[in-house]
């Protein structure tokens, strides 16, 4: 892996694939998306996460369907339902899949070799494309879609926190220099974590798990 477009959203899982390859020479190109979300903190943070890194980045402004997601509808209420049983009201449709589509996009442009991408399967929300069988379907995807793929250049998505736990991924962070105190994981779109929503709940248990006191545990 020599050229990389990573998806920076300015939370935690995405900030510590950023600096994992980094830390392997990778050069890096951030993606970052507003999509209507409510918490758009998140994007000032990515920005400054990515100048922290000496990386360029561009922010997409796209349309999401997501009237039926509490992440984009903020008449909805963001529940903090067992997030390991069921797909809760923060899901919006396809966005992982349509992340993945542009930050392809421009890989191709960039001649890049990757796609990173900081999706979990273990301590995460049970989004179905957060899990490794559809990061699988979609890489193999992109390599029959594309000319880069045709001509045998493929493009590998990456996903390095895919099986890892967040107190795993917490104490990586920790061993990578992330700056962690500029990371946003919060749902809710307040000037503060909340500490309620799901995303708040399972940073927290990520961080307690490892030991590690949260530098943004009072942002």
């Amino acid at each position: 892996m020599k050229k990389a477009v990573i998806l920076l959203s300015g939370g935690l899982d995405s900030a510590t694939s950023l600096f994992w390859a980094k830390a392997k020479g990778c050069k890096l190109f951030c993606l970052m998306f507003d999509y209507g979300q409510r918490h758009k903190k998140e994007i000032s943070q990515a920005k400054v996460i990515a100048a922290k890194a000496n990386c360029r980045y561009r922010v997409l402004k796209i349309d999401l369907a997501g009237k039926h997601s509490s992440l984009v509808n903020k008449h909805m209420k963001i529940t903090a339902a067992d997030i390991k049983k069921i797909i809760p009201s923060t899901y919006v449709p396809a966005r992982n899949m349509i992340f993945l589509s542009f930050a392809a996009s421009f890989a191709e442009s960039e001649k890049a070799d990757a796609v990173i991408i900081g999706a979990n399967q273990i301590d995460y929300s049970n989004y179905p494309d957060c899990r490794a069988g559809f990061l699988k379907a979609f890489e193999n995807a992109v390599n029959k879609g594309t000319k880069q793929g045709a001509q045998g250049k493929k493009i590998k998505i990456l996903a390095p926190l895919l099986n890892k736990t967040k107190a795993q991924i917490v104490k990586m962070a920790k061993r990578l220099n992330v700056p962690i105190e500029l990371t946003w994981s919060c749902y809710s779109g307040g000037k503060r974590a909340c500490g309620r929503c799901p995303s708040c709940v399972i940073r927290a248990k990520g961080f307690k798990e490892a030991g590690i006191e949260d530098p943004c545990k009072s942002c």
